[in-house]
């Protein structure tokens, strides 16, 4: 992915794979840094890309897919008389919390060699929402959010603080990966210092055991009782990635994922695939992994999937927002009345063969 006619075809294939399966919607994160190129510090024969190009490549590819998707959508319509929701995408970009080795990073590292680590990762995800906004304001690319991803055990989310400041500031919507390998306070932090809408992950929600703050242990619970009404009553989803999780938490049983939790306590949560080649998975491959394994009702399922565009970045104006979300959902009722979903989901699953369950289940999942 160096140069922006592979970054275009790499985005393009991503988007038609999610719209083959029936995703409707996605938002994909990634972190345009990590591709761009610091001209001046590039050898020569190479493409080089600025954070700017390599934004407008990934579009370029998506934009394209979703067109095509969208024509395709439009024939089956007029052919079945039958409305369906658009196909639509987001872009998420992410700053990092640590620099990995790479070109542009590597040139970042030696221009600021007098600064401290921090603030040179400070400096870095700051020029990437400087970025990000031009790129949403002036070129009209759909930027809907900023992330930051990486460690976080020794690389605190207040580093940040100013690149999300700019963002809230600039009505740039927030997501943070927080919880997956440090405990609650990671995630309070993330809504306390870098105004987080959403948590990438959150699994750590309820381990009382990895809180620092508080000496007894009557005060560490209620350090937890207190987050999970605090993200509760705001409605700070959880992005949750089971089989992610499984990959990068040796030992964990799908049974014993938090997301069990999560429902008991009225959390906001998504199913999120968290990356597709690495791990493997699609989304409806998550879904059916949480229905197997906490034995999801038809009335959860449906409000897991709805609440993925409920709480989706959606770029276009709230009233376009509404109507797309009802138009969802009055596919999907349709869809479950067609296939007679009711109580008895595991006997309705139980009976037919995967593709079809999976084709006339999910076909318009987020």
């Amino acid at each position: 992915m160096r140069t922006a006619a592979n970054l275009e075809r790499v985005s393009y294939e991503f988007a038609e794979d999610n719209y083959n399966e029936g995703v409707r919607y996605f938002e994909v994160r990634f972190a345009p840094q990590l591709v761009a190129s610091l001209r001046s510090h590039s050898s020569e024969g190479k493409e080089h890309l600025n954070v700017q190009e390599v934004i407008m490549a990934v579009n370029a590819g998506l934009k394209r897919a979703c067109v095509e998707a969208n024509e395709r959508r439009a024939a089956r319509e007029a052919e079945t008389f039958e409305p369906e929701p658009m196909y639509e995408y987001g872009i998420i970009c992410c700053a990092m919390r640590s620099f990995p080795p790479c070109e542009y990073y590597d040139a970042f590292l030696e221009i600021h060699g007098d600064l401290s680590y921090e603030r040179v990762c400070s400096l870095a995800s700051e020029t990437l929402v400087q970025c990000a906004i031009k790129c949403r304001d002036e070129l009209s690319v759909p930027i809907v959010a900023l992330d930051v991803a990486g460690a976080e055990e020794g690389f605190p989310n207040k580093v940040h603080k100013t690149a999300f400041d700019i963002a809230h500031e600039n009505f740039l919507n927030k997501t943070v990966h927080a919880g997956e390998g440090f405990g609650p306070e990671s995630i309070f932090q993330a809504i306390r210092d870098l105004h987080a809408d959403r948590i990438g992950h959150g699994f750590h929600l309820f381990s009382v055991e990895k809180v620092t703050e508080g000496k007894s242990a009557e005060a560490k619970e209620e350090y937890v009782r207190k987050l999970i009404k605090h993200i509760s009553d705001r409605r700070v989803n959880l992005e949750v990635c089971l089989t992610s999780n499984l990959g990068t938490m040796p030992g964990l049983q799908l049974k014993d994922h938090a997301l069990k939790k999560m429902l008991e306590h009225g959390v906001s949560v998504t199913l999120n695939t968290d990356n597709r080649l690495v791990s493997d998975t699609t989304v409806s491959l998550e879904l059916r992994k949480a229905v197997d394994t906490f034995d999801l009702t038809p009335k959860q399922l449906r409000e897991i999937v709805v609440c993925g565009f409920k709480r989706s970045f959606f770029a276009g104006p709230y009233s376009a927002k509404r109507k797309y979300i009802r138009r969802v959902m009055d596919c999907y009722d349709a869809i479950s009345e067609k296939h007679g979903v009711n109580d008895k989901f595991s006997d309705y699953m139980g009976s037919r063969g995967v593709d079809d369950r999976m084709q006339n289940w999910f076909p318009g999942s987020p």
